[in-house]
């Protein structure tokens, strides 16, 4: 078993908030979109050898494990607003 250091990347886009988590051995990931009404998405990104390179010429900043688990898990809900969080 090899464990993995994901890698994860934030922006904020015409009020909603993406997060994404990258797999830098397999080059996949999963990408939450959190609109303003709170609604959350998850997207499987799949097997791209480009990927981080897409993800930060597309303006993604690096972000927290914390963050996208949060989200990711369930425990953050709610709505979001785009100040509340920077």
């Amino acid at each position: 078993m090899s464990n993995i250091v994901h890698q994860y990347f934030k922006k904020e886009s015409e009020g909603t908030k993406k997060l994404v988590q990258v797999n830098p051995i397999q080059f996949t990931g999963i990408e939450i979109n959190i609109s303003p009404s709170g609604e959350i998405e998850a997207i499987e990104m799949e097997e791209n050898l480009e990927i981080i390179d897409l993800i930060t010429t597309q303006g993604y900043k690096e972000s927290s494990a914390l963050e996208f688990n949060l989200y990711y898990s369930g425990i953050i809900t709610g709505e979001y607003k785009p100040d509340d969080y920077s």
